[in-house]
């Protein structure tokens, strides 16, 4: 069986949702998460700051270092990645969960909501990846993980919301050229995302509210398939852009009904994400 533990995760955001539950599958392996999240105090819509995540983290069992600062700053990403070091002895494992959605159509998107997205979605992933290269190379197994979709730029997603597809299409082509440029140094970097959307404050807020929660898995799918991809040999699996339950298929998943976010919802019921 494979494990996390003693594994050093440094991630963009995590205060809350998919991130959070990711790093909570890791803690309950023992291993050490550092996050990069601007959530110091509580947010009036939204719950959990980068504390209130640590505290999680740690009751599940693994260490945890909250690090207040913006991916898009780079001398918070340089900060973050020399804490991180210095706090755990080095780093594993980037994960780039850190994003901002707007699903705007073209003519209503703001233009700083548009640079917005641009800057944490696709340079953050850049930047906090490419910082953290040189420690992660250093690593018996080093991955990169991003949080962001296939390239499907079919006009049914470029159109419906250019800017926010342009975003998560752009940490998705950051990711495959780093597992390029980075291939000889044995670091992976490869995308992973789900077939159904996932019940999040994000989907609650901007998706669609109960009907579409009802209609979603738990964060935990998508924690339990990143993992699955962190665990494995990073040499040889890398460059991927992953969907979520083909990952859980290939480890013997067969029955999702355990992720329903409403139990008994078959999964013809649920409500298909974005980008597939």
């Amino acid at each position: 069986m494979s494990t996390l533990a003693g594994k050093t995760i440094l991630m963009s955001g995590g205060s809350r949702g998919i991130g959070l539950a990711i790093a909570l599958r890791a803690a309950a392996d023992g291993a050490n998460i550092a996050m990069l999240a601007k959530t110091d105090t509580p947010h009036p819509k939204l719950e959990g700051t980068v504390h209130t995540a640590a505290e999680q983290i740690r009751a599940a069992g693994g260490r945890a270092l909250p690090i207040v600062g913006d991916v898009r700053d780079d001398d918070d990403i340089t900060e973050a990645v020399l804490k991180t070091q210095g706090e755990f002895g080095g780093i594993d494992i980037v994960i780039n969960n850190a994003s901002v959605i707007d699903l705007s159509r073209s003519l209503d998107l703001g233009a700083k909501k548009y640079d917005l997205m641009q800057d944490v979605n696709v340079r953050g992933t850049f930047m906090l990846s490419r910082a953290a290269a040189p420690i992660l190379k250093e690593a018996p197994n080093p991955h990169i993980l991003s949080l962001s979709p296939p390239l499907n730029i079919t006009p049914r997603w470029l159109g419906a919301h250019t800017g926010y597809s342009l975003a998560k299409f752009g940490m998705t082509m950051a990711t495959l050229g780093l597992a390029a440029d980075f291939a000889e140094y044995g670091i992976a970097a490869n995308t992973l995302w789900p077939r159904t959307t996932i019940a999040t404050a994000a989907v609650q807020n901007l998706l669609g509210g109960d009907r579409v929660m009802a209609a979603s898995r738990t964060p935990e799918i998508y924690a339990d398939a990143a993992h699955a991809v962190l665990t494995k040999p990073a040499r040889d699996y890398t460059g991927q852009t992953l969907i979520v339950e083909d990952v859980l298929e290939a480890e013997g998943v067969t029955d999702f009904a355990k992720y329903a976010a409403v139990p008994g919802t078959p999964d013809d019921r649920l409500f298909p994400d974005i980008f597939l």
